[in-house]
């Protein structure tokens, strides 16, 4: 199910969905995360959502990485994932967009629930 929450602390429509996305599955604000992302980017010389920049970081934090298998990389999509995988809390990749999944639900500020999954990252409670 989609739930539609932007976790900006202004609201904006700005590209900070990696943001978001850590933020609402680990409870930490978007500010800590902002700030996380943008060290290891400023240290990387790159941009804080580039994805090997935030792939990382979440594995630092604790976060388990997982690929998914590649018989079909065109046919899953976040409403898919979200199907199957009912309990959790996990951030979902698509290599340009992340959105949180929690329980479920899929939390972002439009329905993307139709984007597919390349990866995903899940937080073990």
């Amino acid at each position: 199910m989609f739930i539609q929450q932007n976790f900006n602390p202004k609201h904006k429509f700005v590209d900070d969905c990696v943001i978001r996305a850590i933020a609402t599955a680990t409870g930490r604000s978007w500010e800590d995360i902002y700030w996380d992302l943008s060290i290891r980017g400023a240290i990387e010389k790159d941009l804080l959502n580039a994805n090997y920049i935030w792939w990382e970081y979440l594995i630092e934090i604790g976060l388990k990485g997982h690929r998914l298998p590649d018989t079909c990389p065109w046919c899953y999509t976040i409403k898919d994932f979200c199907r199957d995988h009912r309990h959790g809390i996990y951030v979902v990749g698509d290599g340009s967009h992340a959105v949180a999944v929690v329980d479920g639900n899929y939390i972002d500020t439009s329905d993307s629930g139709s984007l597919r999954v390349l990866l995903y990252f899940s937080l073990e409670r």
